[in-house]
């Protein structure tokens, strides 16, 4: 039987969200597939882009935040029931 993989099926690889034999079907497809292996390469570079791009909210906003969260509580009184 041969087994297909959809592009789908290679980004969940990529992201380690597959099964340990849905590992072994998909690397024996890379090596028999060049066009899978291409995406599969593809999608490693578009992965490691996304996961560079992440950023942190600065200090300046982060302090904003809690400032404003601070005043709130001071000016408002919380109800318990």
């Amino acid at each position: 039987m041969i087994q297909t993989f959809t592009q789908h099926d290679v980004i969940r690889y990529v992201y380690q969200e597959t099964t340990e034999e849905e590992n072994l079907m998909i690397q024996d497809g890379l090596v028999h597939d060049s066009e899978m292996l291409e995406f599969y390469l593809d999608m490693l570079d578009v992965k490691a882009g996304l996961d560079k791009s992440l950023q942190q909210p600065s200090e300046r906003s982060i302090d904003n935040v809690l400032a404003y969260s601070r005043n709130y509580k001071e000016n408002h009184q919380v109800l318990v029931v």
